[in-house]
């Protein structure tokens, strides 16, 4: 049953984070002609300020991979800040009840 349970969880999840992406309608052009990115985010503002600044800029480097939309852009982001804070969770956890198993010991007596 628990093995059944996790495999139900982790459907649920995957679910929940494919469904509202899968369901957004993308939106009309904007009044410029372009096409508008529901997630944009202040890179993509910056950029193109820096191009309206300065015409002539050209960027130091290309990306490595470059995403097929905005939307993989941010779940990848969004994963990584995921695991980073799961990293974090896990490491303050375990120094936690490594202090606590520390000061346990040094409670008890010596014979």
């Amino acid at each position: 049953m628990k093995r059944h349970q996790n495999l139900l969880m982790m459907i649920a999840v995957v679910v929940l984070v494919a469904l509202p992406l899968w369901m957004v309608k993308k939106p009309a052009p904007g009044p410029d002609g372009k096409d508008v990115q529901i997630f944009a985010g202040a890179d993509d503002k910056a950029k193109d300020l820096v191009g309206t600044i300065v015409p002539a800029y050209k960027p130091w480097f290309k990306p490595l991979i470059e995403p097929p939309s905005g939307e993989i852009g941010s779940l990848l982001f969004a994963l990584q800040a995921a695991l980073g804070a799961g990293f974090i969770g896990y490491w303050y956890g375990s120094s936690k009840t490594r202090a606590q198993m520390r000061s346990k010991t040094e409670k008890e007596p010596r014979c």
